[in-house]
């Protein structure tokens, strides 16, 4: 059974959020909190596994509270966003902080919406209760020595793919700020995320980064040194034109996830073949699986991020299940990796 503390100021969506969760036979709300202070007494109390945190409270807020979990005991924590600019500003700092991942608080019951919603927070919850262990040692910053393969002979890459979901913030970060200001290649990624989040996704990591980080452009061709970041829900891929390669947006409809990390990667296949570099991070599901298929068809190189220190062991899973990886690394090395092989 999972125990979960649920931490929201308004009465309506605490009742919400416990309704949806205590529907699961294998998730028990063990409690609720009115602000992060409470919060704090609650767990010392109740012991959950896994928190659901809004972030705007009073006495205490949920940036706050995070931060006093993360440094004392640390605990799997979702942030539960209002649907905004300033909301996805603030979440994406919670992300940085330690916060394993976020649901948006557009609970509307119009067109099935609730009952998508709530099985997304019961399906991000079990998957970050089931990782607990794994998300404590990332945490304690314990690792394993890397696990790479010395690549054939020296190909000169021209690009570098990136697909993350779950967790992928923060180890987006990490990767994007060990790179030189002097990138060789361009950089292109598909990170789950909605709209409004990769936008203010991407101005975090330009703040931090030495590259220069946006959010991608219809058409724009791509540049060396230069992050794109596939819109939230929005199919990124590319293309060749002439001598340029651009950016495509297309509507994908046979994609469960948006951006698709599978798209990506295939259409990077397809335009570079082995000159490119895909890297797979932290996330739920295979998404990234066929597209890596694609990828290593072409000989590109492949890099996946290793299980201890993913928040979910799923995308990278389904890769290294099949085969497909030339390096699997702890996310501290992955960087290093690419400037290897580059």
């Amino acid at each position: 059974m999972i125990k979960v503390l649920v931490v929201d100021d308004s009465l309506v969506m605490r009742k919400t959020i416990s309704r949806m969760l205590s529907r699961d036979n294998a998730i028990e709300v063990v409690g609720t909190a009115v602000d992060g202070r409470d919060a704090l007494d609650k767990i010392e109390q109740l012991k959950p596994d896994v928190i659901t945190m809004d972030v705007e409270m009073p006495v205490m807020n949920g940036i706050e509270a995070l931060k006093a979990i993360m440094s004392k005991d640390p605990i799997p924590v979702i942030i539960m966003s209002a649907l905004t600019r300033e909301g996805a500003e603030i979440t994406m700092e919670a992300l940085q902080l330690g916060a394993c991942d976020f649901v948006t608080k557009d609970f509307t019951n119009v067109g099935g919406s609730l009952a998508a919603k709530e099985a997304e927070v019961v399906t991000k919850i079990k998957n970050v209760a089931k990782n607990k262990v794994r998300f404590l040692l990332r945490k304690l910053d314990i690792k394993k020595q890397p696990v790479g393969m010395e690549p054939g002979q020296k190909v000169r890459h021209e690009v570098l793919a990136i697909g993350a979901s779950t967790g992928g913030p923060p180890a987006l970060q990490h990767i994007l700020i060990s790179l030189p200001k002097a990138f060789p290649v361009p950089v292109v990624i598909s990170q789950h995320m909605p709209k409004i989040f990769t936008q203010s996704f991407s101005q975090r990591l330009n703040a931090v980064s030495q590259l220069s980080v946006k959010e991608a452009e219809e058409n724009e061709p791509l540049k060396a040194g230069y992050v794109y970041i596939a819109p939230g829900n929005t199919h990124m891929a590319l293309k060749k034109k002439g001598r340029e390669v651009c950016v495509e947006f297309v509507d994908g409809a046979q994609y469960i996830y948006r951006p698709s990390v599978d798209l990506l990667m295939a259409t990077t296949a397809e335009v570079y073949e082995q000159r490119s570099i895909g890297v797979i991070l932290t996330g739920m599901g295979n998404d990234g699986l066929a597209g890596m298929k694609e990828m290593k068809a072409k000989n590109g190189y492949i890099i996946a991020q290793d299980e201890e220190t993913c928040v979910v062991y799923g995308m990278p899973r389904a890769v290294v299940s099949a085969n497909l990886a030339d390096a699997v690394l702890p996310i501290d090395k992955i960087s290093e990796e690419i400037m290897r092989v580059l």
